[in-house]
């Protein structure tokens, strides 16, 4: 199967549970074609059994139209159309806020031009 990684604006998540059954669904949303939808185009993704507790619990904290980052397997559905099965969930600040944070450097400390190295001081 083929996975993709695509940044969308987040809407909503909806849990249903019933009898042994247990299922998560993530809404969000692109930008529109501007044929057949305006303002917003709303994508509705089921989530992966093996992912149903992470994603819950990733979109726990987002806000409405906050920017995500997220991971899709894409299954073959109905008469050959891909269908995105969701495997992980992320805002897209805290990814970006882990990849620009710089690893600091110690700086050596400079002396001033002209002066002796240090063990030429102790004659």
């Amino acid at each position: 199967m083929a996975r993709s990684i695509m940044e969308v604006a987040f809407l909503s998540a909806e849990k249903v549970e019933f009898d042994n059954v247990k299922l998560v669904k993530l809404f969000v949303g692109d930008e529109p074609d501007g044929k057949r939808d305006l303002g917003i185009s709303i994508l509705s993704m089921n989530v992966s059994e093996e992912a149903l507790d992470e994603v819950w619990s990733a979109c726990e904290s987002l806000d409405v139209l906050e920017p995500i980052r997220v991971t899709t397997e894409i299954e073959r559905g109905s008469k050959n159309a891909g269908k995105f099965i969701v495997l992980h969930v992320e805002p897209v600040k805290a990814a970006a806020a882990q990849v620009a944070k710089p690893t600091q450097q110690p700086t050596p400390t400079a002396k001033p031009a002209g002066t002796q190295p240090d063990q030429a001081k102790t004659n």
